[in-house]
């Protein structure tokens, strides 16, 4: 069986976004920044719920990264990165220095999968 949300990362986002997850977030300056409050982390300050890989249907090499995650204030959202050769690697540095304690463990399970 085919996974609802495999097509396209908007599914997921409305997905998150109807779970509460309706923050956007931006790095600047080697800080995650909420777009909405323009409060800003360090890579301790948040935790990383859920991570979704995306692979262009007509292009491998257009990869793109869906992360989902909580701050240490209680903002909960969403922040959607390009991967690969032409990605641009900021938010990805970012994300590589989150401590591994603040990396759910099931972070790569499907929003829609049973346990």
């Amino acid at each position: 069986m085919e996974n609802e949300f495999a097509k396209n990362e908007l599914d997921y986002l409305k997905h998150y976004e109807a779970e509460g997850f309706t923050d956007q977030y931006r790095i600047v300056n080697d800080r995650l920044e909420n777009l909405k409050t323009k409060a800003t982390y360090s890579p301790d300050d948040i935790t990383i719920l859920k991570e979704h890989r995306y692979e262009g249907m007509s292009n491998p090499s257009d990869m793109s990264l869906l992360y989902v995650i909580e701050t240490t204030d209680g903002s909960r959202g969403t922040i959607l990165a390009s991967f690969g050769a032409n990605g641009n690697t900021s938010v990805h540095s970012f994300m590589n220095d989150v401590p591994k304690g603040n990396i759910s463990k099931d972070s790569m399970v499907p929003p829609d999968s049973k346990k």
